[in-house]
């Protein structure tokens, strides 16, 4: 049987999102192709990460998107994902095949200042345990809109952990 291999296949993630010092890092499991096409992350309307970054840090969802990553680095929150590349045929998680990760202790390793990893969601969760033993993390409801059956208000409360840590 012949493996069709999608036209996702193997194109890099998004470059990590980072301002000096950062506290937190926010690792999500791969960029969908709303981001990838965007060069953005979170860039699909309908994902919940910045309304919840809204809600938590005052970062207005509907600022330009250098304008919210700005101020999310000013809150020493570094973004990026826990994929480098994976085969993918449209933006579920559960199509991820051939995942590779990115250099995570790598990334810990030259910003001394984290002091919590973040997981968005079971998938970003998952991939970093398994290809990063003993590094730890906390895994928080995922804000894709795939995962619908926690209402915003909800997971904006587990979200609150990343204040508690991140005090100005």
């Amino acid at each position: 049987m012949t493996r069709t291999i999608p036209a996702s296949s193997g194109k890099p993630g998004l470059a990590p999102i980072i301002g000096r010092d950062p506290e937190i890092l926010i690792l999500g499991s791969y960029p969908s192709i709303q981001s990838l096409e965007k060069g953005e992350y979170y860039g699909n309307p309908q994902n919940q990460f910045w309304k919840i970054m809204e809600l938590l840090l005052g970062i207005d969802h509907t600022l330009p998107y250098p304008a919210r990553t700005a101020r999310l680095a000013e809150h020493q929150i570094a973004l990026w994902d826990v994929l480098r590349t994976c085969t993918r045929d449209g933006s579920a998680d559960t199509a991820i095949l051939d995942p590779v990760s990115n250099d995570i202790r790598g990334f810990v390793a030259a910003h001394p200042t984290i002091r919590c990893i973040a997981l968005n969601g079971n998938t970003a969760g998952h991939y970093f345990t398994r290809m990063n033993p003993g590094l730890p993390g906390i895994i928080l409801p995922s804000t894709s809109p795939a995962y619908a059956r926690m209402p915003l208000a909800q997971k904006a409360q587990h979200w609150t952990c990343i204040c508690t840590l991140n005090l100005p």
